[in-house]
């Protein structure tokens, strides 16, 4: 079973920088992805960016060329993190890890691609 948890939200100042943790565990396929996806106040879900198993990473429009995913092997699984930089307001949102059991990220981050979801982690900026 995949388990997924998120860490390394909190409260940021506008222009401040902020790295999410995904612990992500329990593949049983060698081919997978995993995503970062964000939930604003009275907003549907919207993804971010994915890897995939092979380390192959895709940006949706939404944040590109702020954001960085990355993806680290340890012994107890994936860790998938997620760089943001200068952060505004509108980042305000609850941030959720995804994971699906194919590596085709450009899927996996439309609405519905993921089926298995961490809690998420809070991030608010506010001066």
């Amino acid at each position: 079973q995949v388990q997924l948890v998120e860490s390394g939200g909190g409260l940021v100042h506008p222009g401040d920088s902020l790295r999410l943790s995904c612990a992500a565990s329990g593949f049983t396929s060698d081919y997978y992805a995993i995503g970062w996806f964000r939930q604003a106040p009275g907003k549907e879900r919207e993804g971010v960016a994915c890897v995939n198993s092979m380390n192959n990473s895709y940006y949706t429009d939404s944040m590109k060329g702020r954001i960085t995913i990355s993806r680290d092997i340890t012994s107890a699984g994936n860790i998938v993190s997620l760089q943001i930089d200068s952060l505004a307001r509108e980042d305000t949102a609850v941030y959720y890890c995804g994971a699906v059991l194919h590596p085709l990220c450009e899927v996996g981050v439309l609405p519905g691609g993921m089926n298995n979801w961490g809690k998420g982690t809070p991030v608010t900026v506010s001066a």
